[in-house]
């Protein structure tokens, strides 16, 4: 639900994102329908005094990414980690979570996507030199990536911050980028859903 200028990647700086980020500037139907039923939701838990949560999820699809298309599927996912996605198990496990959850009143919306190492003061370089910045909190990864042929991002435009949802949940996110890192060194299968031939079910309703 980000309008052109964050998806476009505009400032000079990453984006801090976070539940109380906006205005909401939807820039297609589909961010528009989602924004609705969140209102929708918030509707119904003032006027029925419920309780409902409404989770903002990262990416957390299994399939290739038509946006992105010079770098690897598996090393776009394993880079999208550090910012902006989450594997498919741990988006399930917020929604169990927040099914779960006693004593939130009202309504509450929470962002959901693996924790990021970075904070705000990271924004800036973030954009400019994306890679140095991650090489300062994983002294590791340069090394790991180059082994295996991938990249690591040159700048970031914009970090969805969930820090929120594990303190109001108490949910534990299993998988981040230090997971990749450590399947990487173990040479272990990496810890996020990816095959490169699915296709979204959604794919066929407009063919």
């Amino acid at each position: 639900m980000i309008g052109h200028a964050i998806r476009d990647e505009r400032s000079d700086r990453a984006v801090w994102l976070d539940e109380q980020s906006g205005p909401i500037e939807p820039r297609n139907i589909y961010g528009v329908t989602k924004f609705a039923a969140e209102q929708l939701c918030r509707l119904i838990a003032e006027e029925h005094g419920l309780s409902v949560i409404a989770l903002r999820t990262g990416r957390f699809f299994p399939e290739e990414d038509d946006t992105h298309r010079s770098l690897s599927g598996e090393n776009m996912k394993a880079n999208e980690l550090l910012n902006r996605r989450l594997t498919v198990e741990d988006a399930a496990a917020a929604h169990v979570a927040a099914l779960e959850r006693d004593g939130l009143d009202g309504y509450r919306l929470y962002l959901a996507s693996a924790p990021t190492p970075f904070d705000r003061a990271d924004a800036a370089e973030l954009r400019r030199d994306a890679a140095g910045v991650i090489a300062q909190h994983f002294p590791e990864a340069p090394a790991l990536y180059a082994a295996k042929g991938w990249a690591l991002p040159a700048s970031i435009g914009r970090v969805y911050d969930s820090s929120a949802l594990c303190r109001d949940l108490g949910f534990r996110f299993e998988s981040d980028f230090a997971a990749v890192l450590r399947a990487l060194e173990r040479g272990d299968p990496m810890p996020f859903a990816h095959d490169a031939s699915y296709t979204s079910p959604a794919e066929g309703l407009f063919r």
